[in-house]
């Protein structure tokens, strides 16, 4: 497992929806009680749960700010395995910001993962990027998802009458 990840694409693919559900995967370890792990879950949905920490860059792009988060990287998650930084429009930090939070890419935490969302990746220094394993979404066509669904509800109406 990565330290780092970056979520590139344009508005609406699902970069972060899926921030939130790698960051469920990350943190539902085998053997942990099944209720905790739907605890844990509902938590990340609701964006509630302490050791997934969601953050906007647009709003949050200062030094203060990655200052407050290097600080914070040390302390342990309170009940899972990791404790996760999601960034969203990390691309709108300032450079300063960017070289405060170089550091902590460079020697995470063990315990620490960080996953960026971006619709433009080419405005995150090289020193970043090269840190993170970049993904890139593509947009799925109206067709795909219409396709998708129909055989879904064919397989539920399937499964509903062998019951």
């Amino acid at each position: 497992v990565g330290h780092a990840y970056l979520f590139t694409g344009a508005r609406g693919v699902g970069k972060t929806s899926t921030a939130r559900i790698f960051a469920k995967a990350l943190n539902s370890p085998e053997g942990i009680a099944p209720e905790l792990a739907a605890d844990i879950a509902q938590a990340v949905d609701a964006g509630e749960d302490m050791d997934v920490i969601e953050i906007d860059g647009a709003s949050n792009r200062g030094i203060e700010e990655i200052r407050t988060l290097r600080a914070n990287v040390n302390v342990r998650p309170s009940r899972s395995r990791y404790k996760i930084y999601i960034i969203d429009e990390v691309h709108m930090l300032t450079n300063q910001a960017f070289n405060a939070l170089l550091k902590t890419l460079e020697e995470p935490p063990a315990h620490v993962k960080f996953i960026f969302c971006t619709t433009d990746p080419d405005k995150i220094p090289i020193t970043v990027l090269s840190r993170c394993q970049r993904f890139d979404f593509a947009p799925v066509k109206f067709e795909a998802i219409q396709k998708r669904l129909k055989e879904i509800r064919t397989s539920a109406s399937i499964a509903g009458n062998r019951r």
